[in-house]
């Protein structure tokens, strides 16, 4: 068994089997090559060597253009437009074919601030923890390992058998790359692409759902482990979704992401 999505190979990456989505056996969950874009966007330096103050991600889009294969991938980033307090990013990730994924981020220099103590005050139900919540069922996918056996989920509402909005709890049980402690962007990336995955609103045995990119944007980094995902899935009879994805960890909101998705019949 892997005890990571991916291992490093010379200037590539080799993707394990713990990176499998349900779908296809031969094929990635788009949540583990996201993740590898987000690491590579966090390496590129800034302006100054000292990188001081630091730059956070506050955008990150990722757009995915085929389907990622289970090999070797590698991974490239840029400052496409430097600047002394935004900057934005583009990012590439790439098999022996060719691109693959292809991304773009804002990143932003953080300084304190000193905000009024009398700001506005978001109305918003935490969920319970993830102690409350329950593991569920992964749908069947034909397969022992996978993307589903490498997360940690507990649903505090809905579940990957039930149709409809879904409040799910998840952590990475491996590294995102073996040897290194994943950061909290890291975590978030590898996660929030399962938005959709957990908020079916339609059948997933009779309609299939294809998300061609995901955005995903932070207030504030992730503290901890788990990531909630407070998900629902919207698809119009145009054969067009939207999965639309609060994002939370347990001190509360940190963001929000989105995946477009297209709508079908199963064949």
């Amino acid at each position: 068994m892997p005890d990571a999505f991916f291992e490093p190979d010379g200037d590539r990456f080799r993707a394990t089997e713990l990176t499998r989505g349900p779908w296809d056996p031969d094929a990635q969950h788009a949540g583990p090559p996201s993740g590898l874009i987000a690491r590579e966007i966090e390496r590129l330096e800034g302006p100054g060597d000292d990188r001081a103050p630091a730059a956070r991600v506050g955008r990150i889009t990722i757009e995915v253009l085929r389907s990622v294969p289970i090999a070797p991938v590698a991974v490239s980033a840029s400052v496409v437009k430097p600047g002394r307090r935004v900057e934005l990013c583009e990012a590439s990730l790439s098999d022996e074919r060719g691109e693959v994924m292809r991304a773009t981020a804002w990143r932003l220099r953080t300084n304190p601030v000193e905000l009024p103590a009398d700001g506005p005050v978001i109305e918003d139900s935490q969920p319970r923890g993830p102690e409350a919540g329950e593991p569920g069922d992964f749908f069947p996918t034909g397969e022992d390992t996978g993307y589903h056996t490498a997360m940690e989920y507990r649903f505090v509402r809905g579940g990957f058998l039930e149709a409809g909005p879904a409040t799910v709890w998840m952590r990475m049980r491996v590294p995102l790359v073996a040897g290194e402690e994943p950061t909290p962007l890291q975590r978030v990336m590898v996660a929030a692409d399962s938005g959709n995955g957990v908020s079916a609103a339609l059948d997933w045995r009779r309609y299939l759902f294809i998300n061609v990119d995901l955005s995903v944007h932070l207030h504030r980094e992730p503290e901890g482990e788990w990531v909630c995902l407070d998900a629902l899935t919207l698809p119009e009879p145009t054969g067009l979704g939207l999965s639309d994805t609060l994002l939370r960890d347990e001190r509360g909101r940190i963001g929000r992401a989105a995946q477009t998705l297209l709508v079908d019949k199963r064949a």
